[in-house]
C-alpha cells in the first residue's frame, strides 16, 4: 500500500512539471518568435523549477510530523510566495532603456513573471486555471493588439519613431515642425541643441519623438525627410 502511494506521488509530481513545462513553451515560442531576450529555454526552467518548489511546499507542510513540546506550524505556500519576489530580479534584468530615452522589456519581464505563476499554479493543482490563463496573456498580445492597430481610435493606431536631424539655421527649425503638422505626424516631444563647429559656426540638432500611423513605412519616412534640402543629416529609429 506505501509503494502505491509513494508511486502515486511520483506520477503526480512528474505529470504537474511536464504540464508546466508544456504550457511554458508556449510562452517561450511567442518570445522565440519575436526574437526576445528571454525565450525558450528561460521560460521552460522558471515554470518547472517553480513547480519544483511549489510542490515541495505543500508536501512539505502536510506531511511534516509533530513533536512533543513543538509547535510546528507551516503555511503550504510561503515557499511560492518567495518564488514570486525572486522572479522580480529576473524581470528587472530584461528591461533596457535606451539612449532615446524608450524602455523596452517590460511585456517580456511581465512574461517571466507569468511562467513563474503558471509553475506555481499547475504545483499546487490549478490545471485548468493554469491552461486558461495561458489563452487568455496570448490572446492578448497576439490578437487583440493587431486588431487595434486597425480598428482602434488613431493614437492606437500610431507607432514611435525617434527622430534625429541636423539643420544649419533656426528657421530650418520652424520648417521641420511644419513639415510634419502637414504630414499628420504628432510630435510626442522636442529637444533642440546648438552644436558649435570649429569655425565658430552654430548649427542645431534636434531630436524628437514621434507618433506615426502604422501604415507609413520607417523607410518611407526618411526618404521622405530625406528629400528635404534644407535637412543636412538625418537618423530614424523605430522604436
Amino acid at each position: 500500500m506505501e509503494l502505491l502511494q509513494h508511486y502515486v506521488y511520483d506520477t503526480e509530481i512528474l505529470f504537474k512539471l511536464c504540464f508546466a513545462a508544456l504550457l511554458s513553451l508556449i510562452i517561450g515560442i511567442e518570445r522565440e518568435l519575436k526574437k526576445k531576450p528571454i525565450g525558450l529555454k528561460t521560460s521552460i526552467v522558471i515554470a518547472t523549477f517553480s513547480c519544483l518548489l511549489t510542490y515541495i511546499s505543500i508536501e512539505s507542510a502536510y506531511t511534516a510530523h509533530s513533536r512533543d513540546g513543538i509547535n510546528i506550524t507551516m503555511d503550504p505556500l510561503r515557499l511560492a510566495s518567495q518564488i514570486v519576489s525572486g522572479i522580480g530580479f529576473l524581470g528587472a534584468g530584461v528591461i533596457l532603456r535606451k539612449g532615446n530615452d524608450s524602455i523596452t522589456g517590460l511585456t517580456t519581464a511581465a512574461m517571466i513573471w507569468g511562467a513563474g505563476g503558471i509553475g506555481i499554479a499547475v504545483g499546487a493543482g490549478f490545471y485548468i486555471e493554469a491552461a486558461l490563463t495561458v489563452c487568455i496573456v496570448l490572446i492578448g498580445i497576439e490578437i487583440i493588439p493587431p486588431l487595434l492597430t486597425k480598428f482602434g481610435p488613431k493614437r492606437l493606431r500610431s507607432k514611435e519613431l525617434f527622430l534625429k536631424v541636423l539643420v544649419p539655421n533656426t528657421e530650418s527649425i520652424t520648417k521641420i515642425h511644419q513639415l510634419l503638422n502637414e504630414r499628420g505626424v504628432y510630435i510626442e516631444s522636442i529637444r533642440i541643441k546648438d552644436m558649435i563647429l570649429e569655425n565658430n559656426a552654430i548649427k542645431h540638432e534636434i531630436e524628437m519623438r514621434l507618433s506615426i500611423l502604422t501604415q507609413k513605412n520607417t523607410i518611407e519616412f526618411y526618404h521622405m525627410m530625406k528629400r528635404e534640402d534644407f535637412i543636412e543629416r538625418i537618423e530614424v529609429e523605430s522604436i
